[in-house]
């Protein structure tokens, strides 16, 4: 198949990975019967489709989706592959994962992204590409891109070869080997990451290698024929004794009959010599028959020295002579701790002068090797930092408020499903870490109690269940958790992502309550989930060995198919960590050695990939990106972005949330992350403004002091979904005393550390064991840790944890600070707000909206004080409500809003944590205990200003009554002047109507930022005519609504205009009068037009100092006529030259007046009138 006839992917679509906006929170209520009958388990009879793990359960039902991909795959998972495939779960989130799990090209595959080449399997073979330059997109400096792009230099096939679909035939750790047939011809390779030869086997015509038109031959000798093509060099191995005919761009060799074949690309560039060349094929040549058919990487970890030492070994088959070693090619990770390299060669070894560009940097070479063995240090994790700075002290009582504040529901869901149930688990798991070093027992309980429940829920499948429950899948072989989110069902994203949350908490929970945490019980269930996401067991065949894990690459990957042209790819790596992490602490906890020495080997590898690829430890990254740090990887390069934001808080700090003791390897370059921060300020002009304590958190482990001046500079800060105003402050106060981490002494447990500050070491070791432990460092430190306990000696000494449930003594009231200057306003039920308290006693919040109530106060008390003057006095806003209701799981929420100008727009705006209220009658206060959910803008001084107040329900179907004779709301304003709206308005007015919904509400996209909307009036219009309407739109699948403000006008219609081009918009109208706001209308969903996507399969050929460039049209053109094409051609990657052809929409052009003898890198992308869509980049070489 031609490159021209191959349907490629995208380079990498949006929208996979999380879009991190809070839903509505779920009151959690719980008894002290469901917390004790939740950890005892019983034996049952099993459901048909129900498997029982010890106390859990999985199903096997179908009740969700499951992975989707071309059409076999529904049924039959192995539809891609030969007989000759190994048994067992087929392999996905991999390099190669395309090949298998086709879902964009049915018949064969994306580029496969092996390093030091790239390959794509198609019809007639299989494609080459060495790319050795990258190409940049975006905004150096901001948000940007670097790709090594697949650009085909070479298809080795066999003559006539036209298979209609590449299958596979086998697998090893880190090769795969595609397979070919058309009836007549038949063809294998192996290729693999690291390995510069690839292994045909070819039956039914002659060898074929099909160049491109620079194709310039400077070696042939009888089997051997040296080339180049496409700016890269090439040698291929016949049989001894075969020849090689030239024809054109086409070599030939009809194999001697023998029906093998070996390439390899070299590691030279076009400024070299063909003597060099040369003297790398007389290198290569005696491994050149030693077909690599299987790989191999086994770990161990040795606690004496803190060390894994991995062996990466290649199982070779002698085709001809006896030589057993092979060429290979070392990532930087494995090169900057290469121990050791056994093989047949003359002197098996590093070969400085031979490396290989790629795009995680120069890969060192081993020639003649059958093995090499890395020695990567592992650094130590912990439950938690501890409690040096917060155990007594203004610093304690400060802990202590904080964890008041959390202490009622610890997890605060945001949605629940796998994504958002493990990071409300994480945020607990963090509340009783600290709460356990503090001996706040009850507030640990509590969180415990909260874990607990959740956790043996989702492990419980019961009969006709659909919904917080996993199910195994046994054509792909993989266990999902639904609600799934983020594909992590349909395409098998993200499981070490969701699962490493759950996993943590287990091992939490496993601390204290290991019969929970037994065989028995829940900890088999545990077990799946490990072995779905990074199975270890190379026996057990339910799931494939280490899915996520990339053993050669050394990191996760987070797609589950790959299917991109950029390769597969992975945002958060720091998520990925948690998943080891999880592993590491719920091995320990459970007395599970295989399983701890597992999360030891991939955490410990992890560490040293994303220091090299995301933390860019080695310089790899082009300078012309202009970041030090990744916020994603791809198979080709990497990005400065985020399949979610673009916001550089989000990009960087993708990769270093959840904050937790086990992320301690995010500060093993104290400068680096200092630098890090100061990178993200200077590309987000100015401080972060959302994600503070993930950055704070991690600026902390380069400067604890600069992070916690931060923090105490702006205590009132959004929180990050998984985090908690408690957390934060333990962190980053804790940090700031302990100071960094020191990387010279390491321990023989895994639960332990050393940090140093000002010269000065301290020792920390954990113990979550049931049994006590000695910690020894390897400076000859020496820790005893009791069951339960931390302990810390050098410069800080302490020990905490391990109290006994009900032991917590209540802690000692902290002076009361002085009041500070606030004006009282009350609130009443005529829709203002007054200096003093009404004649009216109370006011009805209706039942919340509907799900949008999380951010719609529509239902709820809506009122305002307006032409307000005051002074700043320095303070925050206050309150206290008296809130009851007789419904079980309300909730209530405050919002607060600041205009400060009377200009119509709030210049700050304070959302509170919802109110969950109790049905038991009595008022309940809802104060300013309840915290921050948000804060949005700066506090000034107000003149002619307003204020407005809105409390409603988010939870619950029942109304709640407001005590309106004690509420009150302080605002920060001294000297406060009111001129409206004074007292209460006194006795009720006769009721009026306000208008009712707007009806036939239609959406009409007009162009990529616009869409235009229309409706009819109100049916009932109510008391007054309709004066005005109020148009709110929001991306679909969030939550926050943004007001349209347009003229005011009584006209049905709005034209929205601002938004983001190919994003689904939900949008509501309301009608307006003197009588008040109607309600809004049912939403109605519209999509925002697009640019086209990529032109596809350039084909170019090369005519001396000209270029002809055929390609075919976008799959898609975005909803509008493609009007023409923009041709860019550049010599050097960085400057381009438009090419001027007139509007045309032909999909061929003649590029002229090019220089001679020089590599030009031509992009195409198709015009529409929503603007230029994605660009096509290929590759050619003039003459």
């Amino acid at each position: 198949m031609s490159t021209s006839d191959h349907v490629s992917a995208p380079l990498h679509s949006r929208g996979r990975r999380k879009g991190r906006k809070s839903g509505t929170r779920h009151l959690a209520v719980m008894t002290a019967a469901a917390v004790l009958l939740s950890g005892l388990g019983a034996a049952g009879v099993a459901h048909a489709e129900t498997m029982p793990v010890g106390a859990g359960s999985y199903t096997t039902d179908a009740v969700g989706p499951a992975p989707e991909g071309c059409d076999p795959l529904a049924t039959n998972a192995r539809a891609f592959l030969t007989d000759t495939a190994p048994e067992g779960a087929v392999p996905t989130n991999d390099w190669w994962s395309s090949l298998v799990f086709k879902k964009y090209n049915c018949a064969y595959s994306e580029p496969l992204h092996a390093h030091p080449s790239s390959y794509l399997p198609q019809a007639s073979g299989l494609g080459f590409s060495t790319t050795r330059d990258p190409v940049m997109s975006g905004t150096p400096g901001g948000v940007g891109e670097f790709h090594y792009p697949y650009a085909e230099d070479v298809v080795v096939g066999i003559a006539g070869l036209n298979a209609p679909v590449v299958n596979v035939a086998d697998w090893s750790d880190w090769t795969v080997t595609p397979s070919w047939s058309d009836g007549t011809r038949t063809m294998t390779a192996t290729i693999g990451h690291g390995l510069p030869f690839s292994w045909f086997d070819i039956d039914g015509g002659d060898a074929v290698v099909s160049a491109g038109s620079d194709l310039r031959v400077w070696l042939k000798d009888g089997e051997q024929i040296g080339f180049s093509s496409g700016g890269a060099d090439y040698i291929a191995y016949a049989p001894t004794g075969s020849t090689w005919s030239v024809t054109g761009t086409t070599l030939t060799s009809d194999l001697g009959g023998k029906g093998y074949l070996s390439v390899a690309t070299l590691p030279t560039s076009p400024a070299d010599t063909d003597a060099a060349r040369t003297a790398v094929v007389d290198a290569y040549a005696p491994y050149a028959y030693a077909k690599v058919v299987g790989t191999r990487a086994d770990y161990d970890y040795n606690e004496a020295t803190s060390l894994v030492r991995t062996t990466y070994s290649a199982e070779t088959t002698p085709i001809e002579g006896t030589n057993e070693g092979t060429v290979l090619a070392l990532y930087p990770h494995q090169s900057v701790y290469l121990d050791g390299v056994t093989g047949d060669g003359p002197t098996p070894g590093v070969t400085s002068d031979l490396t290989y560009v790629s795009a995680r940097g120069d890969m060192i070479t081993l020639v003649g090797a059958t093995s090499f063995t890395t020695a990567t240090p592992f650094t130590g994790v912990l439950p938690e930092i501890p409690s040096v700075a917060t155990a007594t002290g203004d610093a304690n009582a400060r802990l202590d408020a904080l964890l008041d504040q959390v202490a009622a529901d610890p997890m605060a869901m945001v949605k629940d499903d796998t994504y958002w149930t493990g990071k409300a688990l994480g945020r607990a798991a963090r509340i009783v870490e600290i709460a356990d070093q503090l001996d706040r027992t009850a507030v640990r309980d509590t969180a415990l109690a909260q874990i607990r429940d959740t956790l043996s829920n989702w492990f419980t499948a019961s009969p006709g269940e659909t919904a917080q429950l996993f199910a195994y899948n046994e054509n792909w072989g993989t266990l999902i958790g639904y609600p799934a989110s983020y594909g992590s069902d349909k395409e098998l994203n993200d499981h070490h992502f969701h699962y490493g949350y759950f996993v943590v908490a287990a091992a939490t929970l496993a601390r204290f309550d290991p019969a929970w945490a037994s065989q028995a019980a829940y900890g088999g269930m545990v077990d799946e989930l490990i072995a779905d996401a990074n199975n270890f067991d190379r026996t057990e065949k339910r799931y494939p060995y280490l899915r996520d894990f990339d053993i050669y690459a050394g990191h996760d990957w987070a797609s589950g198919h790959g299917a991109f042209g950029a390769g597969n790819n992975q945002e958060s790596s720091s998520e990925g960590q948690n998943f080891a992490n999880g592993l590491i602490q719920w091995g320990t906890a459970t007395g599970d050695t295989a399983t701890r020495d597992a999360g030891i080997y991939l955490y410990a590898t992890q560490t040293a990939a994303i220091q090299q690829y995301w933390f860019d430890e080695s310089g790899a990254m082009p300078d012309s990106f202009g970041h030090s740090t990744a916020g994603m990887i791809w198979g080709d390069g990497g990005t400065y972005s985020t399949w979610f934001s673009a916001e550089a808080e989000m990009i960087q700090g993708i990769n270093t949330l959840p904050i937790t003791g086990g992320h301690l390897y995010l500060g093993l370059r104290p400068t680096d992350v200092v630098e890090n921060y100061s990178e993200m300020v200077d590309v987000n002009g100015g401080n972060p403004t959302v994600w503070q304590d993930i950055l704070w958190s991690y600026l902390a482990l380069g400067d604890g002091p600069a992070a916690l001046a931060k923090l105490d500079n702006d205590r009132e800060y959004p929180v990050e979904e998984g985090e908690s105003r408690a957390h934060t402050y333990h962190w980053i106060a804790n940090l700031a005393a302990l100071g960094t981490l020191d990387t010279a002494v390491q321990a023989d447990n895994p639960m332990a550390a050393v940090f140093t500050k000002d010269g000065a070491k301290t020792y920390v070791a954990s113990n979550i064991t049931q049994a006590p432990i000695k910690v020894t460092f390897t400076d000859g430190s020496v820790l005893d840790v009791p069951t339960g306990k931390t302990v810390t000696s050098g410069a800080q000494v302490w020990s905490g944890g391990g109290a006994p449930s009900g032991t917590e003594v209540p802690p000692t009231e902290p002076p009361t600070p002085p009041a500070a200057t606030q004006t009282d306003l009350f609130l009443t039920n005529k829709g203002s707000l007054a200096t003093q308290a009404g004649t009216a006693e109370t006011a009805t919040l209706a039942p919340r909206s509907g799900p949008d109530a999380v951010g719609d106060p529509s239902t709820g008390l809506v009122l305002t004080a307006k032409n307000l003057t005051g002074t700043f006095a320095g303070s925050r806003t206050a309150f206290d409500i008296g809130i009851d209701t007789l419904g079980v799981g309300n909730g209530t929420r405050l919002r607060v809003s600041y205009d400060l100008t009377g200009d119509g727009t709030f210049d700050r705006i304070e959302k509170f944590n919802y109110f969950p209220t109790d049905p038991v009658p009595g008022y309940e206060r809802y104060t300013t205990d309840a915290a921050f959910d948000s804060v949005e803008g700066e506090f000034g001084a107000l003149v002619g200003g307003t204020v407005k107040v809105e409390l409603w329900n988010v939870l619950g179907t029942a109304p709640s009554t407001v005590d309106l004779a004690t509420s009150v709301v302080k605002v920060p304003f001294a000297n406060l002047s009111v001129t409206d709206p004074g007292t209460d308005p006194g006795p009720d007015p006769e009721p009026t109507v306000v208008p009712g919904s707007p009806t036939e509400v239609s959406l009409t996209p007009v162009n990529g930022t616009t869409i235009g909307a229309d409706w009819e009036a109100p049916s009932a219009a109510g008391t007054s005519p309709v004066s005005d309407y109020r148009v709110q739109y929001r991306v679909a699948g969030t939550q926050e609504w943004t007001r349209f403000f347009d003229n005011v006008t009584a006209t049905p219609g709005a034209t929205i205009t601002g938004l983001t081009p190919a994003t689904q918009y939900q949008v509501r109208v309301r009608a307006t009068s003197a009588s008040g706001l109607g309600a809004y209308s049912t939403p109605v969903e519209a999509s925002t037009a697009s640019p086209p996507s990529a032109p596809r399969g350039a084909v170019v050929k090369v005519l001396g100092k000209s270029v002809q460039v055929n390609w075919t049209a976008p799959i898609t053109d975005g909803g509008f006529p493609i009007t023409d094409y923009v041709i860019k051609t550049s010599a050097d990657g960085t400057h381009w030259t438009t090419v001027g052809d007139g509007v045309s929409t032909a999909t061929s052009v003649k590029i002229a007046g090019l220089t001679g003898k020089t590599d030009y890198t031509i992009r195409i992308a198709a015009v529409t009138d929503i603007g230029t869509g994605a660009w096509l980049t290929t590759r050619a070489t003039t003459r």
